[in-house]
């Protein structure tokens, strides 16, 4: 058997793991848990590192007790071992029947107790070993995020990302977590975080909305469930003039870009924001790029109306694209006879897919060349819809809408079912 404890932030063991300890064949654990302990002298013990080497070495024992009462494994893993943990890799190797895990306090869980807020409803990443702009794009879409960090990807390089990257976020930096004597809890801002070194002993970071930070009470913990409807009525947003992405091509559109969790879209020549909102619904943090004053107004309406956050920016493209995050999808709904430069900027940077709608069939080609430059596998669409008009006497008719060409392009390397958090 395989006893996991989890030490929470730092509380000594209690009678039942010092128990466990000393009748253990196998103690493995940080160098400061081992330290701890107090194991008796004799007992085998592995420092944590490289994470093969350990599991070996549990295999090793586990053969040599063989079932025996005394002569197990214990493992001492900081905070709550089961969530983002080393419960996982064990129950991989060993199987979840042969693990005994005795969970602690995790730091995220304490670090919004420092706080004074609950977590029922933040959305929580890890940055340890992992590619952190899933973390910075999190912050970017949601009011209330918990990172757990690592080298390379702390609330030095978080604060680069967000400071001028995200609307107005507080970052509360939460160090040494349960020391006494070396415990700090800080509110600062993207700018202040990216220009500190803050040492190895950071816990984890809260990235927070502070005026949304206490949402209302929740059913589902985590991040908001994705919309029960999408392709959304043009009624549902103010735009000027018709001058907006209908729906019948927005549900195309957002069946090719595939926004989720944890990515960043583009929305480039965006109007009245509508495929940037319906982006964001999905919980993607997004871009809304718009040539006009009062078209930035409008997008910064738009996505108040339906709760999310879109960052207008304010700009042509492809000047304005230089300033911004890599995307993992961009959407290009104007763009005139800039088109084809947008597209091959566009193309340059995407992570993953391009999508491009447009009215006029001379530029389709222009497009297609744009995109299959950049590597990316090209198809496309002419969409021509007929919706129901009403006739007097409670008969309808149908109404033609205008013809718009659906041009889309995606890496082969990125297709679209990859999982988002790696």
């Amino acid at each position: 058997m395989i006893t996991v404890f989890g030490t929470g932030t730092g509380a000594p063991l209690d009678t039942a793991a010092l128990d466990a300890v000393r009748a253990a064949g196998l103690v493995v654990g940080a160098r400061r848990h081992i330290e701890s302990a107090g194991l008796p002298p004799g007992t085998a013990r592995v420092v944590m590192g490289p994470l093969a080497p350990a599991l070996d070495a549990v295999e090793e024992q586990l053969a040599k007790a063989d079932g025996a009462a005394e002569g197990g494994v214990v493992v001492l893993a900081s905070g709550d071992p089961g969530f983002f943990g080393i419960v996982r890799a064990l129950a991989e190797r060993f199987g979840s029947d042969r693990l005994d895990v005795r969970p602690g306090v995790s730091s995220v869980a304490t670090a919004f107790a420092r706080v004074g807020l609950p977590w029922d409803d933040a959305v929580v990443v890890s940055a340890h070993g992992r590619d952190p702009r899933t973390a910075a794009n999190a912050c970017r879409a949601h009011p209330k995020v918990a990172i757990l960090t690592g080298p390379g990807s702390g609330p030095a390089e978080l604060g680069a990302e967000l400071v001028r990257r995200a609307d107005a976020r507080t970052l509360v930096v939460a160090s040494a977590l349960g020391d006494p004597e070396h415990e700090r809890v800080e509110r600062v801002t993207p700018a202040e975080a990216a220009a500190r070194d803050w040492g190895p002993a950071v816990s984890v970071v809260l990235c927070l909305d502070e005026e949304r930070a206490l949402a209302p009470l929740r059913t589902v913990a985590g991040p908001r469930p994705g919309p029960a409807q999408w392709a959304l009525d043009e009624g549902e947003f103010t735009h000027r003039d018709s001058m907006i992405t209908k729906f019948e091509v927005r549900a195309l559109a957002l069946a090719r870009l595939g926004p989720r969790l944890g990515d960043l879209v583009w929305d480039i020549g965006a109007g009245s924001g509508s495929v940037a909102v319906e982006c964001a619904r999905f919980g993607a943090a997004v871009v809304a790029v718009e040539k006009t004053s009062d078209g930035v107004e409008r997008i910064r309406a738009n996505a108040a109306a339906h709760g999310v956050d879109v960052r207008a920016v304010h700009g042509a493209a492809p000047t304005v694209l230089s300033d911004l995050a890599d995307p993992d999808a961009v959407f290009i709904g104007g763009g005139g006879r800039e088109l084809p430069a947008i597209v091959t900027a566009c193309a340059r940077r995407a992570r993953r897919s391009v999508v491009v709608a447009m009215a006029a069939l001379d530029r389709v080609p222009a497009v297609r060349a744009a995109l299959s430059g950049a590597g990316f596998d090209c198809d496309g669409v002419l969409l021509q819809s007929s919706r129901l008009a009403p006739l007097p006497g409670e008969v309808s008719r149908l109404a033609a809408t205008n013809p718009v060409f659906l041009v889309w392009g995606t890496r082969p390397s990125s297709p679209l079912s990859e999982g988002v958090v790696q």
